[in-house]
């Protein structure tokens, strides 16, 4: 029998999203892991529940199936997203490095619904300093220690 199709796998994640909003949990949105055709983790938004504003839903899946995983890196995985990914879960997502990654949703139906990522991915093509929240580099010179102990360092494990 054939594994599911893209197609499925998203219309899991969207229904995690719709039930995320009917039971007030969270925002429209939800992500789930995938490998070797079984679900690893699912996440869904839990800013306002957590009044944290990394709890994303790609941010949530990726925290549990690593954890599940037992590993920060999740080589042989797909994510499944309802929405495209804002700028701080598509970076999470290039941390993670699934082998692909899927959206239902577009960055434009966000913002039609209210979350507009446009404004963070315009901002970062500005200079820090021209930034609405500018961003001042300070002390670089110092922060080169840290940088050379980490190359120096035998036992590291490099991400």
């Amino acid at each position: 029998m054939p594994g599911k199709t893209p197609q499925d796998w998203m219309r899991h994640t969207v229904e995690l999203a719709v039930e995320n909003v009917r039971e007030g949990r969270g925002g429209p949105f939800a992500a789930i892991v995938v490998r070797d055709d079984e679900i690893v983790a699912t996440g869904v938004n839990s800013v306002t529940a957590t009044n944290d504003p990394t709890a994303h839903g790609e941010i949530m899946a990726i925290r549990a199936a690593c954890q599940a995983l037992n590993s920060f890196q999740l080589t042989d995985c797909e994510l499944y997203t309802s929405c495209e990914p804002c700028p701080m879960c598509l970076g999470a997502i290039y941390w993670a490095r699934p082998s692909r990654y899927y959206f239902c949703a577009t960055r434009k139906d966000a913002a039609l619904g209210g979350f507009d990522d446009d404004l963070i991915y315009n901002e970062l093509l500005l200079h820090p300093e021209k930034r609405a929240i500018p961003g001042y580099c300070v002390l670089n010179e110092m922060a080169q220690r840290a940088f050379s102990e980490w190359s120096a360092r035998a036992e590291k494990l490099p991400y």
